[in-house]
């Protein structure tokens, strides 16, 4: 099997030790009406330190069956929202600023 990269995203994870259901999404174009369509397809992924949540953007490599219908291991995270609201949000809304009033305007 040649390797293969994917980008997708977390859409299932804690519900099995080790595992995580990653879905691929990819444009096609229809043959007869010519419009565009999203197509995606789920993978399980092996993810050995459970360090996956939900809407986690990842890329997976494929690898040798790890399980019957695992064959895709974590490589790495790209983007987790979860850590993101956790670290930066509620730090960035508490340094705002304050000021209320409206700006002042020159008189032309």
């Amino acid at each position: 099997m040649p390797l293969l990269a994917l980008k997708g995203v977390v859409t299932k994870c804690g519900f099995m030790n080790k595992t995580a259901t990653v879905t691929v999404s990819k444009w096609v174009v229809h043959p007869r009406s010519k419009k565009r369509i999203e197509r995606s397809t789920k993978y399980l992924t092996h993810d050995p330190e459970n360090k996956l949540k939900m809407n986690d953007l990842v890329i997976i490599r494929n690898c040798p069956h790890v399980s019957a219908r695992k064959y895709f291991v974590l490589e790495t995270i790209l983007h987790s929202p979860e850590s993101v609201r956790s670290n930066g949000t509620s730090s960035a809304i508490a340094e705002r600023p304050t000021n209320t009033s409206p700006p002042l305007l020159a008189d032309a």
